[in-house]
């Protein structure tokens, strides 16, 4: 991960960002994030109470338009209650100024993981248990979340638990 952040770090510091040019670690956010606010410290937790206008649903529709009203009337759907991939981004940067940078990390591997469709993201996981999987298969994985969901932090961490899972015999069919 630190090679991606390495690399963030750089390309904001070539476009002209003072802040992440001295930070040895950046956190990624999209675009739409970045112009929407500025860098993020740990006195801005929690973000739904001290910036409801940076939360949103992944429809769009704002915190407050999240009443139970709205609910009964079937103006808020299932999908209006999930995170956003800028939410965990944004808790993220929270999280890294309060020298949690490992919660951040975590952050950043559930924003990526919000493309993916849930039914597939349990297949995944259940991948990653024990016996279940070759190393291919492991590979496969990882090479989807990188090539179809652009996910490069959760496909460098199935390619890790292959090369783990061969060293430790953990792979299908060492048992």
């Amino acid at each position: 991960m630190s090679e991606i952040d390495d690399l963030v770090a750089k390309i904001v510091q070539q476009i002209g960002g003072t802040e992440a040019a001295d930070q040895t670690t950046a956190t990624p956010t999209s675009t739409a994030t970045q112009t929407q606010h500025a860098a993020l410290s740990k006195q801005d937790y929690p973000l739904y109470s001290k910036h409801p206008e940076l939360v949103h649903s992944p429809s769009g529709k704002a915190l407050n338009d999240i009443t139970l009203d709205n609910v009964l009337n079937d103006d808020i759907k299932a999908n209006d209650l999930r995170i956003t991939p800028d939410t965990l981004r944004m808790q993220g940067e929270v999280a890294n100024d309060a020298g949690r940078d490992a919660v951040q990390r975590n952050f950043q591997r559930a924003a990526e993981l919000t493309s993916i469709p849930d039914d597939r993201l349990l297949e995944m996981y259940n991948a990653l248990r024990p016996y279940r999987s070759t190393k291919a298969e492991l590979l496969a994985i990882s090479a989807e979340l990188k090539d179809k969901y652009h996910a490069p932090v959760n496909a460098g961490w199935f390619a890790e638990a292959a090369d783990y899972y061969e060293s430790r015999k953990k792979l299908k069919g060492d048992n």
